[in-house]
Protein backbone atom coordinates (compact mmCIF):
# COMPACT_ATOMS: atom_id res chain seq x y z
CA UNK A 1 0.00 0.00 0.00
CA UNK A 2 1.09 3.26 -1.17
CA UNK A 3 2.11 5.68 1.87
CA UNK A 4 1.65 9.04 3.23
CA UNK A 5 2.22 11.94 5.66
CA UNK A 6 0.33 15.06 6.82
CA UNK A 7 1.70 18.16 7.38
CA UNK A 8 -0.57 20.71 9.71
CA UNK A 9 0.25 24.74 9.25
CA UNK A 10 -1.59 26.98 12.07
CA UNK A 11 -1.24 30.24 10.16
CA UNK A 12 -2.62 33.50 12.01
CA UNK A 13 -5.42 33.29 9.10
CA UNK A 14 -6.05 29.99 8.71
CA UNK A 15 -4.56 26.12 8.95
CA UNK A 16 -3.11 24.60 5.75
CA UNK A 17 -2.94 20.89 5.35
CA UNK A 18 -1.25 18.92 2.90
CA UNK A 19 -1.20 15.27 1.87
CA UNK A 20 2.21 14.35 0.86
CA UNK A 21 3.23 10.88 -1.12
CA UNK A 22 6.75 8.77 -1.12
CA UNK A 23 7.90 10.64 -3.38
CA UNK A 24 7.52 13.73 -1.67
CA UNK A 25 4.72 14.85 -3.89
CA UNK A 26 2.15 17.42 -2.53
CA UNK A 27 -1.42 15.42 -3.57
CA UNK A 28 -3.41 17.76 -2.03
CA UNK A 29 -3.86 20.96 -0.01
CA UNK A 30 -6.91 21.85 2.09
CA UNK A 31 -7.46 25.73 4.11
CA UNK A 32 -9.88 26.87 6.33
CA UNK A 33 -10.09 30.01 7.65
CA UNK A 34 -10.20 31.75 11.07
CA UNK A 35 -11.05 35.03 12.13
CA UNK A 36 -8.14 37.34 13.65
CA UNK A 37 -9.61 39.23 17.10
CA UNK A 38 -7.81 42.92 17.59
CA UNK A 39 -10.69 44.12 20.46
CA UNK A 40 -7.66 46.58 21.36
CA UNK A 41 -5.17 48.94 19.20
CA UNK A 42 -1.83 46.74 19.09
CA UNK A 43 -4.13 43.64 20.33
CA UNK A 44 -4.33 39.97 17.90
CA UNK A 45 -5.71 37.02 20.17
CA UNK A 46 -7.79 34.16 18.79
CA UNK A 47 -9.91 31.19 19.77
CA UNK A 48 -8.04 27.99 19.85
CA UNK A 49 -11.53 26.57 19.92
CA UNK A 50 -11.60 27.55 15.96
CA UNK A 51 -8.22 26.48 15.46
CA UNK A 52 -9.03 22.48 16.22
CA UNK A 53 -12.36 23.56 14.51
CA UNK A 54 -10.52 24.06 11.34
CA UNK A 55 -7.98 21.38 11.60
CA UNK A 56 -11.07 18.85 11.93
CA UNK A 57 -12.29 19.75 8.89
CA UNK A 58 -9.52 20.00 7.36
CA UNK A 59 -8.12 16.90 7.52
CA UNK A 60 -11.80 14.83 7.44
CA UNK A 61 -11.53 16.51 3.82
CA UNK A 62 -7.83 15.60 2.67
CA UNK A 63 -9.03 11.76 3.72
CA UNK A 64 -11.61 11.37 1.04
CA UNK A 65 -8.36 11.34 -1.05
CA UNK A 66 -6.76 8.40 0.00
CA UNK A 67 -7.50 5.30 2.54
CA UNK A 68 -6.38 6.83 6.33
CA UNK A 69 -4.82 3.63 7.21
CA UNK A 70 -2.31 4.62 4.89
CA UNK A 71 -1.31 7.66 6.84
CA UNK A 72 2.57 7.21 7.87
CA UNK A 73 2.46 10.12 10.49
CA UNK A 74 1.81 13.74 10.81
CA UNK A 75 3.96 16.96 11.41
CA UNK A 76 2.99 19.80 12.79
CA UNK A 77 4.21 23.71 12.39
CA UNK A 78 2.39 26.92 12.97
CA UNK A 79 2.25 30.40 14.11
CA UNK A 80 5.14 30.80 16.88
CA UNK A 81 5.30 32.65 19.90
CA UNK A 82 1.44 32.90 20.65
CA UNK A 83 0.68 31.59 24.30
CA UNK A 84 -2.49 28.77 25.01
CA UNK A 85 -3.72 29.07 28.73
CA UNK A 86 -5.13 25.85 29.91
CA UNK A 87 -7.43 24.31 32.81
CA UNK A 88 -7.13 21.17 34.54
CA UNK A 89 -9.70 19.92 31.97
CA UNK A 90 -7.68 21.18 29.04
CA UNK A 91 -9.85 23.80 28.76
CA UNK A 92 -9.37 27.03 27.35
CA UNK A 93 -8.71 29.86 29.64
CA UNK A 94 -8.09 32.92 27.91
CA UNK A 95 -8.29 33.83 24.05
CA UNK A 96 -4.77 32.95 22.71
CA UNK A 97 -2.34 35.72 22.59
CA UNK A 98 -0.66 35.94 19.27
CA UNK A 99 2.69 36.45 17.77
CA UNK A 100 1.84 39.93 16.72
CA UNK A 101 0.07 41.35 19.84
CA UNK A 102 2.11 44.45 21.20
CA UNK A 103 0.17 44.78 24.81
CA UNK A 104 3.26 43.34 26.56
CA UNK A 105 5.67 45.87 26.68
CA UNK A 106 5.75 47.00 30.32
CA UNK A 107 5.82 43.36 30.79
CA UNK A 108 9.44 43.15 28.49
CA UNK A 109 10.70 45.87 31.37
CA UNK A 110 9.35 43.61 34.00
CA UNK A 111 11.24 40.27 32.76
CA UNK A 112 14.47 42.57 32.30
CA UNK A 113 14.56 43.74 35.77
CA UNK A 114 13.70 40.53 37.33
CA UNK A 115 16.42 38.19 35.33
CA UNK A 116 18.78 41.03 33.92
CA UNK A 117 18.98 42.20 30.52
CA UNK A 118 22.67 40.65 30.11
CA UNK A 119 21.54 37.48 31.56
CA UNK A 120 18.39 37.06 29.51
CA UNK A 121 20.36 37.30 26.45
CA UNK A 122 22.68 34.87 27.15
CA UNK A 123 20.55 32.31 28.00
CA UNK A 124 17.81 32.66 25.35
CA UNK A 125 19.99 34.36 22.52
CA UNK A 126 17.56 36.94 22.06
CA UNK A 127 16.08 40.11 23.31
CA UNK A 128 12.93 40.00 25.20
CA UNK A 129 10.06 40.70 22.88
CA UNK A 130 6.47 41.71 22.95
CA UNK A 131 5.63 38.92 20.53
CA UNK A 132 7.21 36.53 22.59
CA UNK A 133 5.45 33.97 25.15
CA UNK A 134 7.16 34.50 28.75
CA UNK A 135 5.69 38.65 28.63
CA UNK A 136 2.41 37.03 27.67
CA UNK A 137 2.17 35.27 30.47
CA UNK A 138 2.83 37.78 32.75
CA UNK A 139 0.59 39.91 31.33
CA UNK A 140 -2.18 37.56 32.25
CA UNK A 141 -0.83 37.15 35.78
CA UNK A 142 -1.05 41.20 35.88
CA UNK A 143 -4.06 41.51 34.22
CA UNK A 144 -6.10 38.35 35.35
CA UNK A 145 -4.88 37.19 38.30
CA UNK A 146 -8.02 35.47 38.66
CA UNK A 147 -7.52 33.27 35.59
CA UNK A 148 -3.36 33.10 36.33
CA UNK A 149 -4.27 31.22 39.45
CA UNK A 150 -6.06 28.36 37.26
CA UNK A 151 -3.43 27.81 34.75
CA UNK A 152 -2.09 24.25 34.21
CA UNK A 153 -0.83 24.37 31.22
CA UNK A 154 0.59 26.88 28.92
CA UNK A 155 0.82 25.82 25.22
CA UNK A 156 2.34 27.41 22.06
CA UNK A 157 -0.77 27.60 19.16
CA UNK A 158 0.74 24.65 17.10
CA UNK A 159 0.84 22.33 20.14
CA UNK A 160 -2.70 23.09 21.34
CA UNK A 161 -3.44 21.14 17.88
CA UNK A 162 -1.36 18.62 19.13
CA UNK A 163 -3.21 18.19 22.27
CA UNK A 164 -6.15 18.06 20.71
CA UNK A 165 -5.15 15.22 18.48
CA UNK A 166 -3.52 13.28 20.76
CA UNK A 167 -4.51 14.65 24.60
CA UNK A 168 -0.61 14.64 24.75
CA UNK A 169 1.59 17.85 25.67
CA UNK A 170 4.81 18.31 24.14
CA UNK A 171 6.63 20.95 21.86
CA UNK A 172 9.95 21.32 19.99
CA UNK A 173 13.26 23.24 20.29
CA UNK A 174 12.80 25.64 17.04
CA UNK A 175 9.18 26.90 18.72
CA UNK A 176 10.51 26.76 22.21
CA UNK A 177 12.84 29.22 21.08
CA UNK A 178 10.93 31.84 20.49
CA UNK A 179 9.32 31.81 24.64
CA UNK A 180 11.95 33.95 26.13
CA UNK A 181 12.03 31.25 28.13
CA UNK A 182 14.58 28.72 26.51
CA UNK A 183 18.18 28.20 26.66
CA UNK A 184 18.99 27.98 22.93
CA UNK A 185 22.84 27.17 23.22
CA UNK A 186 21.66 23.90 25.43
CA UNK A 187 18.27 22.99 23.44
CA UNK A 188 16.31 22.75 27.15
CA UNK A 189 14.24 24.73 28.96
CA UNK A 190 15.63 27.14 31.60
CA UNK A 191 14.76 26.33 35.08
CA UNK A 192 16.44 29.56 35.82
CA UNK A 193 13.75 31.85 34.08
CA UNK A 194 11.45 29.42 35.23
CA UNK A 195 12.27 30.78 38.81
CA UNK A 196 13.14 34.02 38.17
CA UNK A 197 9.40 34.87 37.01
CA UNK A 198 7.90 32.33 39.26
CA UNK A 199 6.52 30.07 36.90
CA UNK A 200 5.90 26.87 37.30
CA UNK A 201 7.87 23.87 35.50
CA UNK A 202 4.94 21.80 35.26
CA UNK A 203 3.41 24.67 32.91
CA UNK A 204 5.70 24.07 30.12
CA UNK A 205 5.57 20.58 28.12
CA UNK A 206 8.36 18.42 27.06
CA UNK A 207 10.75 19.66 24.41
CA UNK A 208 11.55 17.66 21.38
CA UNK A 209 13.91 17.64 18.48
CA UNK A 210 11.56 18.28 15.56
CA UNK A 211 11.53 14.72 13.58
CA UNK A 212 11.17 12.85 16.97
CA UNK A 213 7.84 10.93 17.42
CA UNK A 214 5.80 12.62 20.15
CA UNK A 215 2.82 10.99 20.86
CA UNK A 216 0.09 9.24 18.56
CA UNK A 217 -3.58 10.53 17.65
CA UNK A 218 -6.37 9.50 20.19
CA UNK A 219 -9.61 7.59 20.08
CA UNK A 220 -11.54 10.57 19.39
CA UNK A 221 -9.40 12.03 16.81
CA UNK A 222 -10.13 8.81 14.91
CA UNK A 223 -14.01 9.68 15.32
CA UNK A 224 -14.14 13.33 14.38
CA UNK A 225 -11.26 13.30 11.50
CA UNK A 226 -10.88 9.42 10.18
CA UNK A 227 -7.12 9.45 11.03
CA UNK A 228 -6.49 6.07 12.82
CA UNK A 229 -6.17 6.04 16.54
CA UNK A 230 -2.18 5.34 17.04
CA UNK A 231 -1.02 7.63 14.23
CA UNK A 232 2.78 8.85 14.47
CA UNK A 233 2.48 12.76 15.59
CA UNK A 234 6.39 14.09 15.41
CA UNK A 235 8.04 17.36 17.12
CA UNK A 236 7.58 19.51 14.08
CA UNK A 237 8.21 22.74 14.19
CA UNK A 238 7.66 26.87 14.29
CA UNK A 239 6.28 28.25 11.26
CA UNK A 240 9.73 29.69 10.17
CA UNK A 241 11.96 26.63 10.98
CA UNK A 242 9.37 24.34 9.34
CA UNK A 243 9.62 27.08 6.21
CA UNK A 244 12.84 26.29 5.97
CA UNK A 245 12.81 22.25 6.14
CA UNK A 246 10.10 23.13 2.97
CA UNK A 247 12.49 25.47 1.12
CA UNK A 248 15.65 23.12 1.88
CA UNK A 249 17.32 25.91 4.38
CA UNK A 250 19.11 22.75 5.63
CA UNK A 251 22.95 23.73 5.09
CA UNK A 252 25.14 26.46 5.37
CA UNK A 253 25.65 29.58 2.57
CA UNK A 254 21.31 28.64 1.98
CA UNK A 255 19.49 31.54 2.88
CA UNK A 256 15.65 32.16 2.73
CA UNK A 257 12.94 34.98 2.66
CA UNK A 258 9.31 34.32 3.41
CA UNK A 259 6.81 36.70 2.50
CA UNK A 260 3.83 35.78 4.29
CA UNK A 261 1.85 38.16 6.68
CA UNK A 262 5.19 38.43 8.15
CA UNK A 263 8.55 38.95 6.16
CA UNK A 264 11.21 36.12 7.26
CA UNK A 265 14.45 36.18 6.07
CA UNK A 266 16.05 33.06 7.47
CA UNK A 267 19.79 31.53 7.56
CA UNK A 268 21.33 28.31 8.59
CA UNK A 269 24.02 27.75 11.02
CA UNK A 270 26.07 25.45 12.26
CA UNK A 271 26.44 26.54 15.76
CA UNK A 272 23.90 29.40 18.01
CA UNK A 273 25.77 32.13 16.17
CA UNK A 274 24.08 36.19 17.54
CA UNK A 275 24.43 39.51 16.73
CA UNK A 276 25.89 40.68 19.41
CA UNK A 277 23.46 44.17 18.83
CA UNK A 278 20.18 42.05 19.42
CA UNK A 279 18.97 42.76 15.73
CA UNK A 280 18.42 39.28 14.52
CA UNK A 281 16.89 36.45 16.30
CA UNK A 282 18.77 33.22 17.24
CA UNK A 283 16.46 29.86 17.38
CA UNK A 284 17.24 25.90 17.11
CA UNK A 285 16.53 24.83 13.74
CA UNK A 286 14.19 22.03 12.70
CA UNK A 287 17.71 20.24 11.52
CA UNK A 288 18.47 18.33 14.99
CA UNK A 289 21.59 20.00 16.74
CA UNK A 290 21.64 22.78 14.31
CA UNK A 291 20.90 26.27 14.36
CA UNK A 292 19.33 29.31 12.59
CA UNK A 293 19.15 33.05 12.49
CA UNK A 294 16.65 35.06 11.74
CA UNK A 295 15.32 38.59 11.01
CA UNK A 296 11.72 39.27 11.09
CA UNK A 297 9.56 42.01 9.71
CA UNK A 298 5.96 41.94 11.39
CA UNK A 299 3.85 43.04 8.21
CA UNK A 300 4.88 42.09 5.07
CA UNK A 301 2.34 40.33 2.89
CA UNK A 302 0.11 41.98 6.12
CA UNK A 303 1.03 45.22 4.47
CA UNK A 304 0.05 44.38 0.92
CA UNK A 305 -3.13 42.93 2.37
CA UNK A 306 -3.83 46.16 4.81
CA UNK A 307 -3.61 48.76 1.74
CA UNK A 308 -5.98 45.99 -0.33
CA UNK A 309 -8.75 46.29 2.84
CA UNK A 310 -8.25 49.58 3.26
CA UNK A 311 -7.93 51.41 0.14
CA UNK A 312 -8.75 48.23 -2.47
CA UNK A 313 -12.19 48.63 -2.44
CA UNK A 314 -12.59 49.66 -6.09
CA UNK A 315 -10.28 46.48 -7.21
CA UNK A 316 -11.63 43.94 -4.73
CA UNK A 317 -15.06 44.62 -6.74
CA UNK A 318 -13.37 44.23 -10.08
CA UNK A 319 -11.71 40.77 -9.12
CA UNK A 320 -14.93 39.78 -8.22
CA UNK A 321 -16.61 41.35 -11.54
CA UNK A 322 -13.72 39.99 -13.57
CA UNK A 323 -12.73 36.34 -11.32
CA UNK A 324 -9.45 37.55 -10.66
CA UNK A 325 -7.20 37.78 -7.58
CA UNK A 326 -7.24 40.92 -6.38
CA UNK A 327 -3.65 41.06 -5.67
CA UNK A 328 -3.03 40.50 -9.40
CA UNK A 329 -4.79 43.37 -10.11
CA UNK A 330 -3.04 45.96 -7.43
CA UNK A 331 0.42 44.09 -8.36
CA UNK A 332 -0.40 44.86 -12.21
CA UNK A 333 -1.09 48.80 -11.23
CA UNK A 334 2.38 48.97 -8.92
CA UNK A 335 4.31 47.07 -12.56
CA UNK A 336 3.25 50.80 -14.35
CA UNK A 337 4.22 53.22 -11.51
CA UNK A 338 8.12 53.99 -11.76
CA UNK A 339 11.15 52.64 -9.61
CA UNK A 340 10.90 54.28 -6.53
CA UNK A 341 7.29 55.40 -6.56
CA UNK A 342 8.23 58.89 -7.43
CA UNK A 343 9.81 59.55 -4.49
CA UNK A 344 7.04 57.77 -1.73
CA UNK A 345 8.32 55.64 0.56
CA UNK A 346 6.54 53.65 2.79
CA UNK A 347 7.44 52.30 6.22
CA UNK A 348 5.71 49.47 7.13
CA UNK A 349 5.67 49.28 10.82
CA UNK A 350 2.17 48.79 11.05
CA UNK A 351 1.92 46.39 14.02
CA UNK A 352 5.31 47.65 15.17
CA UNK A 353 8.02 46.11 14.39
CA UNK A 354 11.28 43.16 15.49
CA UNK A 355 13.67 43.36 13.42
CA UNK A 356 16.22 45.61 13.06
CA UNK A 357 13.90 48.06 15.95
CA UNK A 358 11.96 45.64 18.25
CA UNK A 359 9.59 48.98 18.55
CA UNK A 360 5.98 48.25 19.49
CA UNK A 361 5.55 51.69 18.96
CA UNK A 362 6.33 52.06 15.42
CA UNK A 363 3.64 52.70 12.83
CA UNK A 364 3.28 52.69 9.44
CA UNK A 365 4.32 55.92 7.34
CA UNK A 366 3.74 56.98 4.07
CA UNK A 367 6.76 59.75 2.98
CA UNK A 368 6.85 61.65 0.51
CA UNK A 369 3.41 62.03 -0.95
CA UNK A 370 2.36 64.80 -3.16
CA UNK A 371 -0.48 65.89 -5.61
CA UNK A 372 0.90 64.25 -8.12
CA UNK A 373 0.73 60.90 -6.26
CA UNK A 374 -1.36 58.19 -7.97
CA UNK A 375 -2.57 54.98 -5.91
CA UNK A 376 -0.26 53.08 -8.23
CA UNK A 377 2.65 54.44 -6.86
CA UNK A 378 1.51 54.11 -3.46
CA UNK A 379 0.63 50.39 -3.96
CA UNK A 380 4.37 50.17 -5.32
CA UNK A 381 5.55 51.99 -2.54
CA UNK A 382 4.32 49.32 -0.26
CA UNK A 383 5.79 46.53 -2.13
CA UNK A 384 9.35 48.54 -2.24
CA UNK A 385 8.81 49.33 1.78
CA UNK A 386 8.43 45.71 2.68
CA UNK A 387 11.45 44.95 0.52
CA UNK A 388 13.70 47.51 1.89
CA UNK A 389 12.38 46.56 5.59
CA UNK A 390 13.70 42.45 4.64
CA UNK A 391 16.94 44.17 3.08
CA UNK A 392 17.47 45.29 6.76
CA UNK A 393 17.96 41.49 7.94
CA UNK A 394 20.11 40.73 4.60
CA UNK A 395 22.23 43.51 5.30
CA UNK A 396 22.81 42.63 9.41
CA UNK A 397 23.68 38.96 8.04
CA UNK A 398 26.57 39.84 5.89
CA UNK A 399 27.85 42.71 8.69
CA UNK A 400 28.24 39.69 11.30
CA UNK A 401 29.66 37.61 8.49
CA UNK A 402 27.59 34.53 7.54
CA UNK A 403 28.35 33.21 4.36
CA UNK A 404 25.56 33.80 1.36
CA UNK A 405 25.71 31.13 -1.75
CA UNK A 406 24.38 33.08 -4.58
CA UNK A 407 20.73 32.77 -3.97
CA UNK A 408 17.68 33.16 -2.09
CA UNK A 409 14.94 30.81 -1.90
CA UNK A 410 11.40 32.74 -1.79
CA UNK A 411 8.06 31.21 -0.55
CA UNK A 412 5.09 32.75 0.69
CA UNK A 413 2.31 34.04 -1.00
CA UNK A 414 3.83 37.66 -1.95
CA UNK A 415 6.59 35.34 -4.20
CA UNK A 416 3.77 34.07 -6.39
CA UNK A 417 4.13 37.80 -8.28
CA UNK A 418 7.23 37.90 -10.22
CA UNK A 419 7.06 41.40 -10.28
CA UNK A 420 7.57 41.60 -6.70
CA UNK A 421 10.02 38.73 -6.87
CA UNK A 422 12.02 40.39 -9.39
CA UNK A 423 11.28 44.10 -7.38
CA UNK A 424 13.14 42.07 -4.31
CA UNK A 425 16.27 41.54 -6.16
CA UNK A 426 16.88 44.79 -7.62
CA UNK A 427 16.19 45.94 -3.95
CA UNK A 428 18.31 43.62 -2.05
CA UNK A 429 21.11 42.45 -4.41
CA UNK A 430 20.76 38.86 -4.49
CA UNK A 431 19.50 36.50 -7.27
CA UNK A 432 15.73 35.39 -5.88
CA UNK A 433 14.84 31.69 -6.86
CA UNK A 434 11.26 30.09 -6.66
CA UNK A 435 10.79 26.68 -5.69
CA UNK A 436 8.99 23.71 -7.97
CA UNK A 437 6.69 23.46 -4.18
CA UNK A 438 4.76 26.14 -3.11
CA UNK A 439 3.44 24.51 0.34
CA UNK A 440 5.82 26.71 2.38
CA UNK A 441 5.99 25.27 6.54
CA UNK A 442 2.97 22.72 5.51
CA UNK A 443 4.99 21.59 3.09
CA UNK A 444 7.90 21.04 5.71
CA UNK A 445 6.33 19.69 8.64
CA UNK A 446 5.04 16.77 6.32
CA UNK A 447 8.65 16.04 5.44
CA UNK A 448 9.64 16.17 8.84
CA UNK A 449 6.89 13.77 9.66
CA UNK A 450 8.11 11.54 6.76
CA UNK A 451 11.82 11.72 8.11
CA UNK A 452 10.71 11.37 11.19
CA UNK A 453 8.64 8.20 10.54
CA UNK A 454 11.06 6.18 8.19
CA UNK A 455 9.06 6.42 5.29
CA UNK A 456 11.97 9.55 4.28
CA UNK A 457 15.38 9.40 4.95
CA UNK A 458 17.20 11.68 7.37
CA UNK A 459 15.83 15.78 6.82
CA UNK A 460 18.90 16.67 5.14
CA UNK A 461 18.80 14.14 2.69
CA UNK A 462 14.93 14.28 2.22
CA UNK A 463 15.52 18.35 1.01
CA UNK A 464 17.82 17.47 -1.03
CA UNK A 465 15.62 14.67 -2.79
CA UNK A 466 12.61 16.54 -3.02
CA UNK A 467 13.15 20.05 -3.34
CA UNK A 468 14.03 21.38 -6.88
CA UNK A 469 14.33 25.09 -8.33
CA UNK A 470 11.18 26.13 -10.49
CA UNK A 471 12.62 29.78 -11.86
CA UNK A 472 14.96 32.51 -10.50
CA UNK A 473 15.81 36.55 -10.62
CA UNK A 474 18.85 38.16 -11.09
CA UNK A 475 19.12 41.59 -9.68
CA UNK A 476 19.93 44.50 -12.54
CA UNK A 477 22.51 46.46 -11.12
CA UNK A 478 21.41 49.58 -12.35
CA UNK A 479 18.19 49.37 -10.47
CA UNK A 480 20.01 48.05 -7.39
CA UNK A 481 21.65 51.60 -7.08
CA UNK A 482 19.32 53.63 -7.97
CA UNK A 483 17.17 51.83 -4.90
CA UNK A 484 19.90 52.19 -2.99
CA UNK A 485 20.11 56.03 -2.74
CA UNK A 486 16.40 55.22 -1.56
CA UNK A 487 17.84 52.98 1.04
CA UNK A 488 19.43 55.04 2.86
CA UNK A 489 16.49 57.32 3.37
CA UNK A 490 14.31 54.60 4.03
CA UNK A 491 16.80 54.01 7.03
CA UNK A 492 16.60 57.46 8.13
CA UNK A 493 13.12 57.72 8.17
CA UNK A 494 12.99 55.56 11.13
CA UNK A 495 15.69 57.17 13.42
CA UNK A 496 14.04 60.44 12.77
CA UNK A 497 10.35 59.47 13.79
CA UNK A 498 11.51 56.99 16.46
CA UNK A 499 10.48 60.36 18.91
CA UNK A 500 7.17 61.20 17.25
CA UNK A 501 6.17 57.05 17.52
CA UNK A 502 6.96 57.11 21.27
CA UNK A 503 5.01 60.66 21.96
CA UNK A 504 2.21 59.01 20.20
CA UNK A 505 1.99 55.96 21.80
CA UNK A 506 1.95 58.18 24.91
CA UNK A 507 -1.57 60.12 23.94
CA UNK A 508 -2.84 57.40 22.14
Amino acid sequence: MKRYVIGIDLGTTGVKSVLVDEQGKVIDSIVREYPLITPKPGWAQQDPRLWWQATVESLKTLLKTVSAGSISGIGLTGQMHGAVFLDHDGEILYPAILWCDQRTARECEQINETVGNDRIFDITCNPVLTGFQAPKILWLKNNHPDIFKKIKKVLLPKDYIRFKLTRSFATDVSDASGTSLFDVKKRTWSNEIFDALEFSHQWFPACYESVEITSKTSKETEQLTGIPEGTFVVAGAGDQAAGAIGTGITKEKLISISLGTSGVVFAFSEKPSVDPCGRLHTFCHAVPGKWHLMGVMLSAGGSFRWFRDALGKHEIEQAKKENRDVYEILTAMAEKAAAGSDGVIFLPYLSGERCPYPDPNAKGVFFGLSLKTTKAEMIRAVLEGVSFGLRDSVEIMKEIGLPFGGHCRISGGGARSSFWAQLLADIVGEKMVRLVSEEGPAYGAALLAGSGTKLFPPIEETCDMFISIKDEFNPDTDHYKFYDKIYKIYRNLYTALKPSFDLLADIS
